[in-house]
């Protein structure tokens, strides 16, 4: 069984402030029998706050992006070595949004990934097509590619731990949202992909997440489908109130 994730990313929003209070006003409410993973994606700036304010409690903390070297003359990165010793638990790299603001490629992903997995947190990787990929046809074998440039050189156990999450650029930020059919067929892609580049079984580990208006009003249904794992939640992962609607999706 994959427990399933639910994780916002909060990408450029709240300050320390905002951050200790939106964890005082869910900490209490999150699951805690095992049956949903909490997390929250936060800007580097907040993860004091974040991780400080969220101890006792079930959530996760996730960084919403780190550099692919532990140290160095690299101005203005975030380090995987530090967010380590802070006790960050995952980070978020390949969003679609580093991949088109900040120009990021599949070979700087995949080197996130060796480096994040090196300093013993969790990657949640992000793929997913524009909309002109989809209307032409050609989004299974995009994602194929990033999914499988992200993986390059990572084990069966690291794979297996990690976090696959698929965000159709279309459907993030937009109202707009990939229909639960969609999506499970994307989710499934995603899931096939990694059994042809390992096994059956890692494939079967990986969670893999859908991404892009994930709300409370759809959380059941896409949670419903037998691929989809859990959300990569951006816009609804700001308010408490419907942060809890959607890690208590299953109640």
């Amino acid at each position: 069984m994959r427990t399933p994730i639910i994780a916002g990313n909060w990408k450029l929003n709240m300050n320390p402030e905002q951050t200790a209070e939106f964890v005082k006003d869910v900490k209490d409410q999150l699951p805690t029998d095992g049956s949903v993973e909490a997390v929250i994606g936060a800007p580097a700036v907040d993860l004091p706050a974040l991780l400080e304010n969220a101890k006792g409690s079930s959530l996760k903390v996730a960084a919403e992006n780190s550099y692919f070297e532990d140290e160095g003359a690299f101005t203005g990165e975030t380090s995987p070595k530090v967010l380590a010793e802070m006790g960050v638990d995952y980070v978020i790299i390949g969003h679609s949004e580093r991949r088109e603001y900040f120009h990021e490629t599949d070979e700087d992903i995949n080197k996130k990934a060796h480096a994040i997995f090196r300093n013993g947190i969790t990657p949640i990787i992000c793929c997913g097509e524009t909309l002109e990929t989809r209307e032409a046809g050609k989004y299974q074998e995009w994602v194929e590619g990033q999914v499988t440039a992200a993986l390059k050189g990572l084990t069966a156990d690291q794979v297996s731990s990690l976090v696959i999450a698929y965000e159709p650029i279309w459907a993030i930020g937009t109202g707009k949202t990939a229909s639960s059919d969609q999506a499970e067929e994307v989710c499934a892609i995603v899931r096939a992909t990694v059994a042809k580049l390992y096994d059956q079984t890692v494939a079967d580990k990986v969670r893999i997440q859908y991404g892009g208006s994930v709300k409370p009003a759809n959380v059941k249904e896409l949670m419903s489908k037998d691929n989809i794992d859990g959300g990569l939640v951006g816009g609804a992962s700001l308010v408490p109130e419907s942060y809890l609607q959607l890690v208590n999706f299953n109640k």
